[in-house]
């Protein structure tokens, strides 16, 4: 009885999907992405309306960091938890999370009730990218994965266009709630069609049990660490009792959980996981380079508007290239691997121009507007061959039934990475302009009109130098990387356009 019931599971296990079920599935997924993606962008543009309305300035910024904790935090409890109960399941549990968060965050009458309401909402968005990309990974061989995660960043591409335009229309016309609003109906419609599309998908599966312990030490170090970043050389000065307090708290129990790691027999970091090669270097590659794509697109604007006097709609308008050319550069990742037995020239060729651009930019933070615009497009072109490799990669060099461990730890640490990169360049920014709580900082337009555009641009030469060597490890980190087979064939021909 057992060996026919390991029989059946086998065999489902590796019963193909047709077309058209893979099409049905990668629909819902890339709704799902968007959903999650575009509530990263789209409240920022409400946010002077939300806090006004609400009575509360003072801790507006808790409304962007509980849904940024929250969200990093849970990505490797989401993978794992897929390789105990499946993808279906945690999709569907990250969704209905994310859309009470949303309506909570709706309703909330009060700035404590709307933070709750966003915590809530980030412990399901997080839970969508790594089920997203691991879901892909279920689908379809290796080959063919990296196309179908440069579909699924055009998704992510549109969300960081539409999504502060529409927060901003919504903002000024309609009331705020209607941004959460929005998720309901849309989260409901991801729901169905992740429960109908989602139920043959194949499952790669061995017991697991989970290390609550192991995953307690992990989020609660992680939280601390976020906090201090997060507060650092804004709310507090760095050097403040409260920040170094937090990071101590946060490296105390980082050194306990690894530990920890050592003494149970499942850990909820896998060693062997932790331990293989290409996970490491492919989760620096892809750290390094959601690094450099965070930096400016945070931080540019503000160049924009300082260096070269644009408005502020027109410095978000220059920021569009760096966000659109992320997908041609993912599409031709995708392709390499289809096609290309050594994928891994997409990248090289990429991530060395886009290399290229931020020394430029490092080494002449004063040109033109036209050629920074064009600059930051080759970036964004650079990192786009990045992810889906890496990613890939990640996903074909661990066991089937880890694959969920794997990206979504992947996903914590890219995440975990991006925002010690984000803290560097802001304090980087800030000290350079004089505005931090240290010196008791005068305004950040006060301290750039004393400095001149040539001395603004003078200091963001230096956060320019510290995206290059985000850059550059990137780069190391894709030389160093081993390029394993990947299963599938080699396709030999152009393919048939999707029906």
């Amino acid at each position: 009885m057992s060996s026919l019931k390991e029989r059946a599971e086998t065999q489902g296990a590796i019963a193909p999907l047709t077309r058209n079920e893979i099409h049905r599935i990668f629909y819902g997924l890339m709704l799902g992405g968007f959903l999650s993606a575009v509530n990263q962008t789209i409240v920022a543009s409400a946010l002077p309306t939300i806090g006004r309305d609400l009575g509360d300035l003072h801790n507006l910024s808790w409304v962007i960091i509980a849904y940024l904790l929250s969200s990093t935090v849970v990505a490797p409890l989401y993978g794992k938890l897929s390789d105990i109960h499946g993808r279906r399941a945690m999709m569907l549990a990250a969704v209905g999370l994310f859309v009470a968060g949303s309506a909570l965050s709706a309703v909330a009458p009060n700035m404590a009730l709307l933070i709750i309401g966003r915590t809530l909402q980030g412990i399901g968005g997080g839970g969508i990218v790594p089920m997203v990309q691991t879901t892909v990974a279920d689908m379809v061989a290796p080959r063919e994965r990296g196309l179908f995660q440069a579909y699924m960043g055009s998704a992510w591409i549109v969300a960081g266009v539409v999504g502060p335009v529409l927060g901003g229309i919504i903002a000024d016309r309609l009331h705020w709630s209607v941004i959460f609003w929005l998720n309901v109906p849309l989260g409901v419609l991801t729901a169905l069609l992740v429960w109908h599309s989602m139920a043959r998908l194949p499952r790669h599966q061995r017991t697991h049990k989970l290390d609550l312990i192991g995953a307690t030490l992990m989020i609660a170090a992680s939280v601390a660490f976020l906090l201090a970043l997060t507060s650092g050389g804004t709310r507090v000065p760095w050097m403040s009792p409260t920040i170094l307090g937090l990071i101590g708290i946060s490296m105390l129990l980082t050194l306990i959980f690894a530990w920890w790691l050592n003494q149970v027999a499942e850990p909820f970091l896998p060693l062997h996981v932790l331990a293989n090669p290409v996970m490491r270097l492919g989760t620096i590659a892809t750290s390094c380079a959601l690094s450099v794509m965070t930096g400016f697109m945070i931080y540019m604007p503000l160049y924009y508007q300082l260096v070269h006097a644009l408005t502020p709609t027109q410095a978000g308008a220059a920021l569009i290239p760096i966000i659109v050319f992320t997908t041609p550069g993912s599409m031709l990742s995708g392709r390499a691997m289809m096609y290309l037995t050594h994928y891994k020239v997409s990248p090289y060729i990429g991530m060395s121009l886009g290399t290229l651009a931020v020394a430029a930019l490092t080494w002449w933070p004063a040109m033109p507007l036209g050629w920074a615009i064009f600059a930051t497009s080759v970036i964004g072109l650079g990192v786009g061959t990045v992810f889906p490799i890496a990613t890939v990669s990640i996903q074909n060099a661990v066991h089937r039934h880890d694959v969920g461990t794997a990206t979504g730890t992947m996903n914590f640490f890219r995440a975990l990475g991006s925002a010690l990169a984000v803290a560097i360049m802001g304090a980087i920014l800030l000290a350079g302009l004089g505005f931090t709580p240290e010196r008791g900082g005068v305004g950040l337009e006060v301290a750039a009109g004393d400095a001149g555009a040539a001395g603004v641009a003078s200091v963001f030469r230096f956060v320019f130098a510290a995206a290059l060597v985000a850059s550059v490890l990137t780069v190391i980190a894709l030389v160093f990387m081993e390029e394993r087979p990947l299963g599938g064939p080699v396709r030999k021909e152009t393919p048939a356009p999707a029906e």
